[in-house]
């Protein structure tokens, strides 16, 4: 993903906006203010900061944005290669959450961990060596794929995510799982940090009491709607904004993406979705032109961005 005109998040909210709304007639329309919420979720985005960005609440119009908040990064150990291999998330979140301790974790993932290999990839990762950090929610699906056996190797973009919705796809149509979310936590700082170690926590002690993994990919996915929720929520009482667009190659998967609607209906929020152009990169390239557009526009007539400041 390109990070101009417009960073990956900004254009992949601005292609959910711009292909719901049939923009206004000459002379071109006041821009300036923030004026939806956004969710852009995916797997690779060069953020500003040199991140790779792939889980953000924003707050947007076409010419700027605001990040008000986003998945907590991990390292990416091994860059690219972690995305071919997702099993290295899998034991990176493990890290994460419990240390070199996990090591110890009663699980068939641990047991069959290639230590060495591991020991490598933490030892890069701690001294940031081509372990660039990360806040994408696609790796996070990738992990949990490969913490239950479904897939630690991919042979297309995204096949973990894809079989591990289909797996929580089979659940939720026979009924099983428990009804609550895992926990989670949503930090109170700007921007706010969505802390998923309880999650993860979670998953693991499901494992060891033997739940059905279908089970737990259908309580992942429901936990993942319910914190994607909160943490609009928190951003709209934030910014008072109660629209919020829903972008990026993670909205393919239909079964997250009817949840958290569902639950943003419920919060009373209005929910703009791609129709007209797809949420992966071919969304992304759309959002770009539509950032360049208001962006020339603005430049074109400076009169109508002063009056609207």
């Amino acid at each position: 993903m390109l990070p101009t005109p417009g960073f990956a998040g900004s254009a992949e909210i601005e292609a959910a906006t711009s292909g719901e709304i049939t923009p206004p007639p000459p002379p071109p329309p006041l821009v300036g203010a923030a004026t939806t919420a956004g969710v852009a979720a995916d797997g690779t985005g060069f953020g500003p900061d040199g991140a790779i960005w792939g889980c953000e609440i924003l707050a947007a119009d076409l010419c700027s944005f605001e990040r008000l908040a986003h998945l907590a990064y991990v390292p990416l150990p091994g860059g690219e290669q972690a995305v071919r291999q997702p099993w290295r998330m899998a034991a990176t979140y493990l890290a994460q959450t419990y240390g070199k301790a996990f090591l110890d974790l009663d699980l068939p993932f641990v047991q069959q961990l290639d230590r060495e290999t591991w020991r490598t990839l933490a030892q890069m990762s701690e001294q940031g060596i081509n372990s660039p950090l990360t806040s994408s929610l696609g790796r996070l699906f990738d992990a949990v794929a490969a913490l239950l056996g479904v897939r630690s190797e991919i042979v297309y973009e995204g096949q973990a995510a894809i079989e591990l919705e289909v797996l929580a796809q089979s659940a939720r149509e026979a009924g099983l799982g428990r009804s609550e979310c895992y926990p989670f936590h949503v930090g109170e700082q700007t921007p706010a940090l969505l802390d998923v170690t309880p999650i993860m926590r979670g998953i693991v002690e499901d494992l060891q009491h033997r739940v059905p993994v279908a089970a737990i990919a259908w309580r992942f996915h429901r936990t993942l709607a319910g914190l994607l929720a909160c943490a609009c929520l928190a951003a709209r009482q934030q910014t008072g904004l109660r629209q919020v667009a829903l972008s990026g190659g993670v909205f393919q998967n239909r079964l997250l993406l009817e949840q958290l609607c569902e639950r943003l209906d419920e919060l009373g929020f209005e929910v703009f979705i791609n129709r007209r152009v797809p949420p992966n990169d071919g969304g992304l390239s759309f959002g770009q032109l539509a950032v360049a557009a208001a962006r020339l526009r603005r430049f074109q007539y400076p009169e109508v961005d002063r009056k609207s400041s």
